[in-house]
């Protein structure tokens, strides 16, 4: 077999995947996550929603106006350890540059994260989610696409809100070569999973109530177009904090000294 050689759009394609995966200086997380305390609380099939620090995620944040700009599949101990040594792979994700792969936890351990779980999904549709993503493994980023990547060198490009959803989507809509949440939306798409709620106005149903949000859900149909947003508003995922699943007593918070007496000073702590 003769290896293939990269073309001239192959080596523009990595050197603006590079670019656009470059960390942004300055970033600190509020509450750092703890891979033990994610690996206790997670279940197969929850999304863990990321707060990106590259270029490519400030990008994403702009135009989706969230906090999340990368979303990740955690599968359990779907995955065997590495034979070398070290941790084992429990998230998957799809990431600019090098397509469908699977991570530890610990890949996070300094970002804040958010985790959304399916809310009465069943032990088969939970199997069928994970087995959909480990099916996507090795699965490459198509680094010829090179309009797909340029359009987030502008962190804020002067568009329309109306338009900003239809930028990410842009392209050819291969989960591949999107950004990280089109292929979690698919393989709940495959077992029927609502993540957006339905547009109805029957009596006694909920519905959007702008005409601007009803378009905007109508169109969100195809897996392309959701966003990690997406799964933080959805009415049907819950949101579980891990300081809370296993048991939150402000009681016994351990304050510095000073700090209690300064929080209670006008003009300190928390804004009115």
């Amino acid at each position: 077999m003769t290896e293939q050689t990269d073309t001239l759009l192959d080596r523009i394609g990595h050197m603006i995947a590079r670019r656009l995966r470059s960390e942004s200086s300055g970033y600190e997380p509020y509450t750092p996550s703890d891979p033990e305390t994610l690996h206790r609380t997670l279940q197969p099939g929850d999304i863990l929603l990321v707060e990106g620090n590259q270029k490519i995620s400030a990008a994403i944040k702009y135009l989706t106006q969230s906090t999340w700009s990368h979303a990740a599949l955690y599968v359990g101990d779907a995955l065997p350890e590495p034979d070398e040594g070290g941790e084992r792979p429990r998230l998957i994700e799809v990431n600019l540059g090098e397509g469908c792969v699977a991570v530890p936890l610990s890949k996070y351990r300094t970002y804040n994260t958010r985790i959304c779980r399916a809310s009465g999904l069943t032990p088969d549709d939970r199997r069928h989610v994970v087995e959909f993503m480990l099916g996507k493994l090795g699965l490459k980023y198509d680094m010829k696409n090179i309009v797909d990547m340029v359009r987030y060198f502008l962190p804020t490009p002067p568009v329309p809100v109306r338009w900003r959803r239809r930028m990410i989507a842009f392209g050819s809509g291969d989960p591949t070569r999107a950004i990280c949440s089109s292929l979690i939306a698919e393989a709940y798409g495959r077992i029927g999973y609502p993540i957006l709620p339905e547009i109805t106005r029957a009596p006694g149903r909920a519905s959007a109530q702008s005409r601007f949000s009803r378009a905007e859900i109508m169109h969100i149909r195809h897996h392309s177009l959701y966003t990690p947003r997406d799964f933080d508003l959805s009415p049907y995922f819950q949101i579980v904090k891990p300081t809370l699943v296993y048991g939150f007593d402000y009681k016994a918070v351990v304050w510095a000294e000073g700090d209690r007496d300064a929080a209670d000073e006008p003009g300190r702590g928390a804004a009115a």
